[in-house]
């Protein structure tokens, strides 16, 4: 086993807390230094069924995940049968002591650890977190950062007498190199870098319809509505989303949708007004297996074609697709510049690995980013008579916001001449 890279495999039922104790090692890896990268896969039930939490980690960079297990850690029967066959050589198998499985290297922990049946994940992740290097005082720390102060108590009990029983038994383990003079790393999935980036960026507006996997986008950017004076709205469909997006848009707001492959199958009239009005606006496709319900939380990329030729008629579009962290916040950065620069739709297209996956990433200065222009700023300049529609030499036409200058600003989702009145006067086709 090869302990400069770690390869941990957290398997269990829905409702058996992966999404906690996973997460919290691998905040509790990043202060300590080391590089992180998680791959998650759920099915789309609240209980039982079988979920991975799949996370590699290192002393140097790691960014794609690895089908080597080199520490599984079992949080019920089903998931050693499940994942036996990918264990590496010399690999440490955990799991409670009742539950018979037979393995070489085994460390069973015992069910009459002290603390409450509910934090059995928490001894659990403690073993574990000792193990590969992981200190009480880090993992603690993570704990009541991640949960708060009483909700942590109930597992602190649990935590000291792990660590206590790993510190009597002597596992045979190698933990991963201490790093000296750690640096301060952030943790994030594809979706929060997005929503961040995003914000960043100036987006004010996002209205959507909750589809896996984008919903987690709008539950990153409600955690900073207030903060960064944002309008996140859930409306009743998701033509009502992009419609509504487009409003705001209209009225000066920069704005996001946020949806999946079923969801922007009803967005495409509201795409093709964006495209006929020259209304800005960004709109992530977090994509999964089709057709239909398809399979809501497994990941696919088969909708590039639907986005770039979806919705009638013909009208400039961009898209960008991440394949990080990194990418997903930097190019929803240039997602909202583009949209906003160029008047025209800007997707962004992720998927349910990129959007769920977690890694470390470094702190970007905020305040040494550039954001958008405010929509309308260039109200004094115009030429007047203002005219929305305006052919200009380098192709794009004046937008003012309608009440912030004494011009009229006209829309049309019909044809219509440069002053945004409709038309059927076949020379300004």
């Amino acid at each position: 086993m090869n302990n400069t890279i770690l390869n941990i495999l957290i398997g269990g039922a829905a409702g058996q807390g992966l999404q906690t104790v996973g997460p919290i090692l691998a905040k509790g890896l990043v202060r300590k230094g080391f590089s992180v990268h998680v791959k998650q896969e759920y099915e789309s039930r609240v209980r039982g069924g079988h979920n991975v939490f799949a996370l590699r980690t290192g002393a140097k960079k790691v960014s794609a995940p690895c089908d080597r297990v080199d520490i599984l850690v079992c949080l019920n029967k089903e998931t050693f049968h499940i994942h036996q066959d990918e264990l590496a050589d010399n690999a440490l198998v955990i799991f409670d002591q009742d539950w018979g499985i037979e393995y070489q290297r085994k460390i069973i922990i015992p069910l009459d650890l002290p603390g409450e049946k509910i934090t059995r994940n928490s001894a659990a992740a403690a073993v574990l977190a000792g193990l590969i290097g992981i200190d009480k005082n880090t993992l603690t720390g993570v704990y009541k950062d991640s949960m708060g102060e009483k909700k942590a108590y109930k597992n602190m009990v649990t935590i000291d007498a792990a660590f206590a029983w790993l510190y009597e038994n002597r596992i045979d383990f190698s933990p991963l190199p201490q790093i000296e003079n750690p640096q301060s790393n952030l943790l994030l999935t594809g979706h929060e870098a997005l929503a961040i980036g995003a914000v960043s960026a100036g987006i004010k507006f996002c209205s959507y319809y909750p589809m896996s996997p984008a919903t987690s986008i709008t539950q990153t950017l409600v955690n900073y509505a207030e903060r960064m004076g944002l309008v996140i709205e859930q409306v009743e469909d998701e033509i009502a989303a992009i419609n509504m997006a487009l409003g705001a848009s209209f009225a000066g707001a920069p704005s996001l949708v946020a949806t999946s492959g079923g969801g922007f199958a009803l967005m495409a009239e509201g795409v093709s007004l964006a495209g006929i009005s020259e209304t800005p606006i960004v709109i992530v496709i977090g994509q999964r297996p089709g057709p239909g319900t398809g399979l809501p939380t497994r990941t696919e990329q088969a909708d590039l074609l639907f986005a770039l030729y979806s919705s009638h008629g013909e009208f400039p579009r961009v898209i960008y697709a991440p394949a990080d962290v990194e990418q997903c916040f930097h190019l929803a950065r240039k997602a909202v510049f583009t949209a906003e620069r160029y008047q025209l739709p800007a997707f962004v297209l992720t998927d349910q690995y990129v959007a769920e996956s977690f890694q470390d990433m470094k702190p970007v200065d905020m305040e040494k980013l550039d954001s958008i222009t405010k929509p309308g700023a260039g109200a004094s300049s115009v030429m007047l008579p203002y005219a929305r529609y305006r052919i200009t030499e380098s192709g794009i036409s004046p937008r003012l916001i309608p009440g912030l200058s004494e011009n009229l600003v006209i829309g049309d989702s019909h044809e219509h001449t440069e002053t945004g009145h409709m038309t059927e006067d076949l020379a300004l086709r």
